[in-house]
């Protein structure tokens, strides 16, 4: 049981350190959302999820959807041909940098985690047309999280696609040095669209929960995901899906995370748990502030730590 009163103590210390973050004002839509919103919904497997805060509001998955085109993409093709593409290490750069692809040989990505890597994974997702590759993103995410009305925030799409200048320009790089194929600007629709697939928390939670269980799905008993896949995308999210602060995280927190700078971070605490969590006041790695101080404080609580 979760002791209802220490959570609402929690939240209420974390909310306090909103104020030293701000919102992804880069794309527009997403500067508009309050900075002191809180929430979390944690999912533990085989057990009904609990929602503390501002848990409904709905907010856009940007890179935790990144975790899921990966998956999708290791389903469509192997683990062969991705790692053929994109690389299995940190970077030390920020998400969006271009200067390993010029830098180091063979200039494919370094992970699935950065916008060059996510971009690339993207473009290996199956389907004759963008609208199609982007549906089957959706479906899979819908699936996860158990809810078929979730769809795309033609708001936050068209304020991405509009103001993507430096993405254009990694995905023209990419394609320069043959790790792209095909049209870039269909690659890029796909890529912008599955980042602005509106969730909430509940959500999010549910798709780790599917995750911390080696993706089965606990109510139906069906493997959504294939084992080694969960696998692969655990170890990214250990080593790679909190930006920058990806190592300190692992040692603060200690769980298998990935961050989206609308403020929503997706939790795996394997064989125990999925949990989401919205800020939207992010720090200077683009980790929402509050969120990851919440993480910081069930994680020492409860013991969640992999390590």
């Amino acid at each position: 049981m979760i002791d209802t009163d220490r959570m609402h103590e929690w939240m209420q210390e974390s909310r306090s350190c909103c104020g030293s973050g701000r919102t992804a004002d880069y794309i527009p839509e997403l500067a508009k959302v309050p900075p002191d919103l809180l929430g979390i919904c944690i999912h533990p497997i085989g057990s009904r999820p609990a929602g503390f805060g501002d848990c409904g509001i709905p907010f856009t998955l940007q890179s935790i959807s990144k975790v899921f085109t990966l998956i999708l993409a290791l389903m469509d093709r192997g683990e062969e041909e991705v790692f053929r593409k994109v690389g299995m290490e940190p970077t030390g750069d920020n998400f969006n940098s271009m200067v390993k692809l010029e830098l180091v040989e063979p200039g494919k990505p370094f992970n699935p985690m950065i916008n060059a890597g996510a971009i690339t994974i993207t473009s290996l997702i199956a389907g004759g047309t963008a609208n199609e590759r982007f549906e089957r993103v959706l479906r899979l995410i819908r699936t996860l999280a158990g809810d078929d009305s979730i769809g795309c925030n033609e708001a936050v799409y068209r304020s991405e696609a509009a103001t993507a200048d430096r993405n254009r320009s990694l995905a023209y790089f990419l394609k320069h040095n043959k790790v792209l194929e095909g049209d870039v600007e269909s690659h890029l629709d796909v890529y912008f669209k599955h980042c602005s697939i509106e969730v909430n928390c509940g959500h999010v939670a549910r798709m780790a929960m599917i995750l911390a269980n080696q993706g089965r799905d606990p109510e139906s008993g069906g493997q959504l995901i294939p084992a080694r896949y969960v696998q692969i995308a655990k170890v990214f999210m250990t080593t790679c899906g909190m930006y920058n602060a990806s190592g300190e995280f692992a040692i603060k927190v200690g769980i298998p995370a990935k961050s989206g700078v609308s403020g929503g971070i997706l939790g795996v605490v394997p064989g125990r748990m999925g949990i989401g969590v919205f800020g939207p006041a992010l720090d200077e790695k683009g980790n929402s502030v509050a969120g990851v101080h919440l993480l910081e404080k069930l994680s020492q609580a409860w013991e969640l730590s992999i390590f």
